[in-house]
């Protein structure tokens, strides 16, 4: 059988290293200028070196165009995806129409992964982007496990990619809401907006869910209170030949991703060894247990939920 890809984001060339030296099959990686949900930035001058190193590895580096494209960026997108090709990137994982139209331009030939976040939910959207040249399809959270299947079934010329693990958006605006807000409370510029700054919002009848906000470049970002963790059902998803499972990076610290992969990489290796006899390891969980933040549940997100939308 194929053995699925194993793929986390990355916000430096220290991260490329460490994730890909943990398991890794592919990084992600880019600049917040042409991506959004970044964990740090990877410039052009560093992927030079990265992307050889991690081709000498048998690993991948994908680059995240996914921004919601305004006209001043524009102008911009020709030369940046032209020069990402020259590097020999695996691919670009976009959402904008006009990403793919400078693709078309620029960068010739170039990979397409198509993620467009909660609204890549059935399989003919999926292959309508896939003819006109995605070969990858990023699934939405928002999706259970037998629509999941479903969708990869039916998709015979496109991989299908979906999260397994870490935090997920929820909500996002290009505004700066907590900036705007801090300053009608005369809070003047002494504002909490970073990754890391612990800001959450809680709400009035569930004051135990806690999600994280952080304020970028991009705008604003609202994530959600637990961690998808499909870690024991994994089989489940490579049963259904998924192409990709992806572990999201943000807001969690460089030695948790570390150990996610590890666990990851130990059911993904087992199963595809010897399919018929595979036995999930709880010792693979208990290891990401121990470095889970206390105040966040790992749960199987939508995959076992009847309804979604």
């Amino acid at each position: 059988m194929n053995k699925p890809e194993l793929y986390i984001t990355a916000g430096s060339t220290e991260e490329i290293r460490k994730y890909i030296e943990a398991g890794a099959d592919a990084v992600a990686v880019g600049e917040h200028r042409f991506g959004m949900r970044l964990p740090g930035e990877v410039t052009l001058k560093e992927l030079e070196e990265s992307i050889p190193w991690a081709h000498e590895r048998g690993a991948k580096v994908y680059v995240v165009v996914n921004k919601i494209m305004d006209n001043e960026l524009l102008p911009q997108l020709p030369d940046y995806l032209r020069r990402v090709q020259e590097l020999k990137a695996d691919a670009v994982i976009f959402g904008d129409p006009a990403v793919l139209i400078s693709i078309r331009q620029a960068a010739p030939g170039m990979q397409l992964h198509w993620n467009a976040e909660m609204t890549s939910t059935n399989y003919e959207t999926a292959s309508y982007w896939g003819s006109k040249g995605a070969t990858r399809v990023i699934l939405a959270r928002e999706l259970n496990l037998e629509e999941t299947l479903e969708i990869k079934s039916k998709l015979t010329s496109m991989e299908v990619q979906v999260q397994v693990h870490g935090i997920t958006n929820i909500y996002h605006s290009k505004r700066s809401l907590v900036t705007n807000y801090q300053a009608h409370q005369g809070r003047g510029e002494q504002t909490l907006k970073g990754i890391d700054d612990g800001l959450f919002l809680i709400e009035q009848e569930r004051k135990d869910e806690r999600y994280p906000l952080y304020e970028d470049v991009n705008g604003t970002h609202i994530m959600s209170s637990d961690d998808i963790c499909m870690l024991e059902n994994l089989h489940e998803l490579m049963e259904g030949h998924i192409d990709s499972f992806r572990i999201e990076s943000l807001l969690k610290p460089t030695d948790y991703n570390e150990t996610v992969l590890r666990s990851y990489r130990q059911a993904i290796d087992a199963y595809c060894a010897d399919p018929e006899h595979y036995e999930f390891q709880e010792a693979w969980l208990d290891a990401i247990r121990e470095k889970q933040d206390p105040r966040r549940e790992l749960t199987f997100g939508f995959f076992f939920k009847e309804q979604v939308y």
